[in-house]
């Protein structure tokens, strides 16, 4: 193991709404190094999520991104011979990484024509409080609720 731990590089703020939260989801959405192929299609994705609910599109993004944030989830954890799910809290960081993976995710996994189409569709339910990546974040806490006996363990 390393002695110290290494430094968090910082992330450019993207052009348009000069948030690094854009510039972090467009990293996580981008494949093969196409990060201005990523850019598109999100851009693309928020102008069709403004179409669609007659809002702006980075409000209901950022909306999307909260509902679909973890609380709690729930860690293995080997003790006597068995294996606990054993809850424990989100750190900050990793909450915004599991809801920009798990809302691209869902995205990929939806039918429609194109990502920017997919992506939209999946903004628009997750900010309802519907769609894959809202009901993961469910599933997660529910999985946590369940396993709440366990939570003496934590370390």
């Amino acid at each position: 193991m390393r002695k110290t731990q290494a430094k968090k590089l910082p992330l450019a703020p993207d052009a348009k709404y000069n948030d690094i939260l854009v510039t972090r989801f467009v990293n996580n959405l981008m494949w093969q190094g196409k990060k201005n192929g990523a850019y598109t299609i999100f851009y693309d994705a928020l102008d069709k999520v403004a179409k669609q609910t007659s809002e702006n599109g980075y409000e209901v993004w950022k909306r999307a991104l909260a509902n679909v944030t973890p609380g709690v989830e729930v860690r293995s954890r080997r003790i006597g011979g068995a294996t606990f799910q054993i809850p424990a809290e989100v750190r900050a960081d990793r909450k915004i990484s599991l809801s920009i993976k798990w809302l691209v995710r869902y995205s990929r996994e939806r039918n429609g024509r194109s990502m920017a189409d997919k992506l939209a569709n999946e903004i628009v339910a997750a900010s309802k409080g519907e769609g894959g990546a809202f009901k993961k974040k469910e599933d997660t806490h529910r999985m946590a609720e369940a396993n709440k006996a366990f939570a003496h363990f934590r370390v």
